[in-house]
């Protein structure tokens, strides 16, 4: 989820702990924590509303720092037609600990075992192995857009997004404004492939 405006603020504050949204399905998980633009977020419930049925007395409006029902709709954003969902939430404090895996560049032996068996099942499920040539892409080419490194590799641009959201959960990549770059322990794992 991300947030705009004030919202970004209130919520990084914990002032803010719900929010409106226009989707055709769930985008979010009760019980998940999500990164979001405001810190990390656990989702506590999400329930479909009617958005012509909230009324400026739903104790929700303060919450999700709204003034009114008629704020709650007019900031709606997306196809009018499309559910809208109320989503509580409460900020999590503390240090993310994916940003602490990608730290951790001291790797055993059977840390780098770990890591190659996690590769490995993530290549399985394409026909060509991908995991190794996008680390080495990402570590030859950092800060480098994703389109351009995906049709180094023949890819399509979303795809490759997603795949590469896939090792950053493994602690070896890090996002950038532009592009991308092996983490500590992304690095760490390549030298102990060398």
């Amino acid at each position: 989820m991300l947030f705009a405006g004030t919202d970004t603020e209130g919520v990084a504050e914990g002032r803010i702990t719900a929010a409106y949204r226009r989707w055709a399905e769930p985008r979010v998980v009760e019980g998940r924590i999500y990164r979001t633009n405001a810190g990390r977020i656990e989702i506590d419930s999400i329930k479909r509303v009617n958005p012509d049925l909230i009324s400026d007395y739903d104790e929700m409006l303060h919450l999700a720092g709204r003034a009114n029902a008629k704020d709650v709709r007019r900031r709606l954003r997306g196809d009018e037609t499309l559910p809208t969902w109320l989503i509580r939430f409460h900020l999590v404090e503390g240090p993310d600990p994916r940003d602490e895996l990608a730290n951790a560049a001291d790797l055993t032996p059977a840390d780098v075992e770990e890591l190659t068996g996690k590769l490995a099942h993530l290549d399985s499920f394409k026909e060509t192995p991908w995991t190794l040539a996008t680390l080495r892409l990402i570590q030859a080419n950092p800060a480098t857009r994703a389109a351009d490194l995906a049709s180094q590799l023949d890819r399509d641009t979303p795809g490759f997004k997603i795949d590469v959201r896939k090792l950053k959960n493994l602690g070896l990549t890090h996002s950038l404004e532009v592009g991308y770059e092996l983490t500590p322990r992304g690095t760490a794992y390549l030298k102990a492939l060398d």
